[in-house]
């Protein structure tokens, strides 16, 4: 499935507003994704707990079981979906992120009878039941397992949004906020989303160009140029989406000098920095 996003909303998904908002994202905001589980029992009483203003409380989208997206805060707004949360030295993250809930009750609990219960009393089927240990704890437990359309969904939807905007962490809730939080939980694969989205070659040897002290040789021979092609463009210090930016975000039609390439990357330089760029945002030739 392909997404398509304009003016900050995803094309053809059903919209309902949320009044539950803040003001606008800072520029080169946002940069993070955080994934949720409602912890209820539907998409729409999520929607519609979520778009009550007694709530205090929002998300920017709600996937559903059936893998359908419903939008209720523009991609470009901070919605109020991550709480009193930090991660790697950051802190309050509903102003760096963009929050998608999935329709899945969390954690269940088995009974003396065998049977599989949510919080609110619902059964679920032992064959939609997983059985493992949350990356923030030590005993095994038991998990609502997401449906495949619901991950896709997912998925496509990360790749829209990293395509649109500079995002460059993807983080569950139990991550910024560890002991108060735990969703998505084990049975979402968010490990293979980071792999696939952010630290895919985080651990290659970038191998180009580097001076006895590390620092990248200014005298790299040009191969040509090219320009930047996405809205605005990271500018990182080595090729991987989890390296530091080393100047803002280049803006669409920003001419580069193409110094080397690797594993989906080019290294470039511009304004007399040298870094790296995502190849797939730059024209080259």
């Amino acid at each position: 499935m392909s997404i398509h996003i304009s003016q900050h909303r995803i094309e053809g998904a059903p919209f309902k507003p949320s009044p539950n908002q803040g003001s606008a994202f800072a520029s080169g905001l946002p940069d993070a994704i955080i994934i949720h589980f409602t912890g209820g029992s539907s998409a729409e009483s999520a929607i519609g707990w979520l778009c009550n203003p007694q709530a205090k409380a929002s998300a920017h989208v709600v996937i559903g079981r059936d893998g359908v997206i419903t939008q209720l805060v523009p991609f470009d707004t901070v919605a109020w979906h991550a709480g009193a949360s930090s991660h790697g030295g950051r802190t309050g993250y509903n102003k760096f992120s963009i929050g998608i809930e999935l329709d899945n009750p969390g954690r269940l609990k088995r009974t003396e009878g065998g049977d599989y219960v949510s919080a609110f009393g619902r059964k679920y089927p032992a064959q939609q039941v997983i059985a493992a240990v949350h990356r923030n704890e030590r005993v095994e437990s038991f998990w609502l397992s997401y449906t495949e359309e619901q991950i896709e969904a997912t998925f496509d939807l990360c790749i829209a949004l990293c395509a649109n905007y500079p995002v460059w962490e993807i983080l569950g809730h139990e991550e910024i906020a560890p002991g108060r939080k735990d969703d998505p939980g084990p049975a979402f694969p968010l490990d293979r989303l980071r792999q696939r989205l952010i630290t895919r070659g985080r651990d290659e040897d970038t191998g180009f160009n580097r001076k006895p002290d590390g620092d990248i040789d200014p005298d790299t021979p040009s191969r040509g140029t090219g320009f930047v092609t996405a809205s605005k463009l990271n500018f990182r210090s080595e090729p991987r989406a989890s390296a530091d930016a080393i100047a803002p975000p280049l803006p669409r039609g920003t001419v580069v000098e193409i110094l080397d390439q690797k594993a989906g990357w080019h290294q470039v330089r511009v304004n007399g920095k040298i870094g790296w760029l995502k190849s797939e945002y730059l024209k080259t030739g």
